[in-house]
């Protein structure tokens, strides 16, 4: 199979464990840019929000980074090549309230281009919520299907490339959810993940 047709099938199941029946806009609106710097197991790199290209997306972001949503949570897919994808709550109680706070969709007007940050979904309208990912390359070919990125990896790309790729799709989203990083720590020991995250001054 090329990598493009099981890139895009790959994207399609994303987000499989969300439904967007309870679309939710985020509680504050983000500033018309600003930088988050993560730090993680592997090292650290920052991401710059433009809002306008993703209001939605910029603005459930913004919210999630000032309560620590993604603090200790795993890269639990690692697609060399294509993308990584992190997002799932360590503590499934935590995880639990989030994953039907969907919000809705954003129109397209950047381009998923290496280093560049888009949110998750399924194939239906309005099922981003908290998982995301990061292009390791030129995947333009996910802008007709509405993955809208609101950002991207200004520095320390070269620690993304890093990020640990040996368990690839493996880790099961839906026992993520149910057993949380317990789970991942006993079956995924090597799995990289988020130390901190924070808005940058």
């Amino acid at each position: 199979m090329s990598l493009r047709p099981f890139a895009l099938m790959s994207v399609l199941i994303l987000a499989a464990c969300s439904s967007p029946a309870n679309s939710i806009a985020a509680a504050e609106q983000a500033p018309d840019t600003f930088k988050v710097q993560v730090e993680t197991s592997k090292g650290n790199f920052t991401i710059e929000v433009t809002r306008k290209w993703a209001p939605n997306g910029a603005d459930r972001f913004y919210e999630l980074v000032k309560k620590d949503f993604y603090k200790d949570t795993r890269f639990f897919r690692v697609v060399p090549g294509f993308m990584v994808q992190w997002g799932i709550n360590g503590d499934p109680s935590v995880q639990k309230s989030w994953r039907e706070a969907t919000f809705k969709d954003d129109p397209v007007t950047a381009s998923n281009q290496r280093g560049y940050i888009t949110y998750a979904k399924t194939g239906a309208p309005d099922s981003r919520s908290t998982q995301l990912f990061i292009n390791f390359g030129d995947n333009s070919f996910l802008d007709s299907q509405g993955f809208a990125p609101f950002g991207r990896v200004t520095e320390g790309m070269d620690v993304v490339d890093k990020i640990n790729a040996e368990y690839k799709e493996r880790p099961d989203q839906g026992r993520i959810q149910s057993k949380g990083n317990e789970y991942l720590k006993e079956s995924f020991p090597n799995l990289d993940y988020i130390k901190s995250i924070k808005l940058l001054k």
